[in-house]
């Protein structure tokens, strides 16, 4: 097929011009991300508005008072909470159940190729931490599929598990008549985005199109030869399912103050968590997003569509976090980001059926002019990284 250069700034709604937050390293080109008057982003005020202006008790009585309204004393589920052993979901569905009383399902959508040490991570939190567990494991040639046309059209080999995580817990949850839903954090306020949410402790299905499928849901793909049968399994319940069901999903987030780094070492301790063995290419941390092969394509991708890459995203928020200083955030971002995810490459070129010519010329294809251009090796190189800028 023919690969043809996106307007990005269109499709993302863009600025040409790239500034980077004063306070983190996070630059404007994160979609949906607002910087104040003072350049600082909105992920950074937020962060400082969680840290100063919360009543965190206040939030926890709030807690407690909706889990009383949902919690089943006859042995049924009562909570659903996505969760692939991971650090993060594994935190919320070890506090719902033995800090709050919950009886929660926890439901995984499978990665496209499991890593050996996200095998294990799920299995330790089963075996371990104690939890039921719900695994779709999806056909595996339908999402190839997928990945391959998400790739190629979007830019972004991440979509279709994006899809069957944010809507298998829907399904999940009307198959085991559960009216709740509770993810971890919610990442648009978190790390950077639309702000609607910022106050509230739930989200909207509605929103799930713009924050989460990059304005494609699953249902475009019919136009690109998927049958829809085949769609069913990534696609959301209909909408009068979910309100006759009354469905809420809620952020912990909103309860509970947020730390990724905590709630790592709070698994190793609960849910017999494990890091991987080497650090995750593209960036310093070895704890975060290891259960697929694959993934290292989404954060190169976003590298390659917007600058940003995983270092980038990490960094960012462990600066937030109080983690990491800023300086010590750009070096670290000039060292990892952007670095290229050999380890799995061929296996994940053969996943997706495309040869490495056809996979350089959609990389390729994604390089917006207002990020990039040739250096005088003839080489691709960012016009303005954080550690060139002056723009602070």
């Amino acid at each position: 097929m023919e690969i043809k250069n996106k307007d990005l700034i269109k499709l993302y709604n863009l600025p040409e011009k790239v500034i980077f937050c004063k306070r983190c390293t996070i630059s404007n080109q994160r979609p949906r991300i607002t910087f104040d008057k003072d350049g600082i982003c909105s992920a950074c005020n937020f962060s400082e508005f969680k840290k100063n202006k919360i009543d965190w008790k206040k939030r926890e009585d709030e807690l407690k008072k909706l889990l009383d309204l949902h919690r089943k004393s006859n042995g049924e589920y009562d909570v659903i909470v996505p969760c692939s052993g991971g650090k993060d979901g594994s935190y919320v569905a070890h506090q719902l159940k033995y800090e709050y009383g919950m009886n929660p399902l926890t439901v995984t959508f499978a990665p496209s190729i499991y890593t050996d040490i996200g095998k294990k991570n799920l299995e330790n939190f089963c075996r371990i931490g104690g939890f039921d567990n719900l695994l779709k494991t999806v056909s595996g040639n339908v999402h190839r599929k997928l990945m391959r046309l998400s790739f190629l059209y979007i830019g972004d080999n991440f979509q279709p598990f994006v899809y069957g995580q944010t809507n298998f817990p829907l399904h999940a949850a009307i198959q085991n008549d559960v009216k709740l839903i509770f993810y971890g954090e919610n990442g648009e306020v978190e790390y950077g985005g639309d702000m609607k949410n910022a106050y509230s402790p739930t989200r909207e299905i509605t929103d799930h199109n713009k924050h989460y499928f990059s304005g494609k849901p699953p249902e475009f793909w019919e136009e690109h030869g998927v049958k829809k049968n085949d769609l069913v399994t990534y696609m959301a319940p209909d909408i009068k399912s979910i309100k006759d069901k009354k469905l809420e999903i809620h952020f912990f987030s909103y309860y509970k103050y947020w730390d990724p780094q905590e709630n790592f070492y709070y698994c190793v301790e609960k849910t017999g968590f494990e890091t991987n063995d080497q650090r995750s290419e593209g960036t310093y941390s070895k704890y975060a997003s290891l259960d697929d092969k694959t993934d290292g394509f989404h954060y190169y991708l976003s590298y390659i569509k917007f600058g940003i890459g995983r270092s980038t995203s990490d960094s960012a928020h462990e600066i937030r976090d109080g983690k990491i200083t800023r300086d010590e955030g750009i070096a670290l971002v000039k060292k990892f980001d952007g670095e290229f995810p050999q380890k799995y490459f061929i296996e994940t070129l053969d996943y997706m059926d495309i040869s490495e010519d056809e996979f350089y010329r959609v990389i390729d294809s994604w390089r917006s002019p207002h990020l990039w251009h040739k250096n005088e090796k003839n080489e691709w190189e960012l016009k303005f990284p954080i550690w060139k800028s002056n723009i602070f």
